[in-house]
């Protein structure tokens, strides 16, 4: 809610219109009273009162002193967007849209650095004899769930060193001894030959 050329009433208007297309807000739902959306909004109740009265106007929203504010209509709504707005909401929209493909590009970006580093991890130590490399994935009942590694004494018991993990979509790296194993988590892990039958036993018997 940007638009800084229209009036803040007007701007609140919209958000509130903006809201119920998208689903946040659906017809025949209540919502909160004029003092509440001042508070919400940080204005006064009377800013609020004439947002409400461009909605009233166009049957996005009925107020009724007491009862608080019923969504009336989707249709409505998208006229009064329609209506209402000028090139500098479109382009402010659209600063938005263009600032979270930044952020996607980024988390793209951080996401193939540390698949590439456990490409090479994988093709450095696969080349190493005898070191064998693995990954493993961490159960629910295993029984160093929710415990970290220096607390089990992973090294100590499996001579195996874990190099990363990947937790849903994150990988990170050299995770170290406060790495806490979590059900579903998947850990890359070298070690000797015999690596994968010590960590299997160690991690679920």
């Amino acid at each position: 809610m940007k638009n800084s050329n229209e009036p803040i009433y007007k701007n609140i208007a919209l958000d509130i219109a903006n809201k119920i297309v998208r689903g946040e807000l659906k017809p025949g739902e209540r919502i909160s009273g004029r003092s509440t959306l001042a508070g919400i909004y940080k204005v006064s109740p009377e800013t609020i009162r004439r947002a409400i009265a461009l909605l009233e106007e166009m049957k996005v929203v009925s107020a009724n002193l007491g009862s608080g504010i019923n969504i009336l209509s989707i249709s409505s709504a998208e006229r009064f967007i329609e209506k209402n707005k000028n090139n500098e909401y479109v382009n402010t929209v659209k600063e938005n849209i263009f600032e979270i493909l930044e952020q996607k590009k980024k988390l793209d970006k951080e996401l193939e650095e540390n698949f590439n580093k456990i490409s090479d991890f994988i093709e450095r130590f696969n080349s190493i004899s005898p070191f064998t490399l693995i990954e493993i994935d961490i159960k629910e009942n295993s029984k160093v769930a929710n415990k970290k590694v220096n607390e089990v004494k992973f090294w100590q018991y499996t001579g195996a060193t874990i190099i990363a993990y990947r937790r849903e979509k994150d990988i990170v790296v050299s995770p170290g001894p406060d790495y806490i194993f979590q059900p579903g988590d998947i850990i890359v892990v070298i070690g000797s030959s015999d690596v994968y039958d010590k960590v299997y036993s160690f991690l679920n018997y």
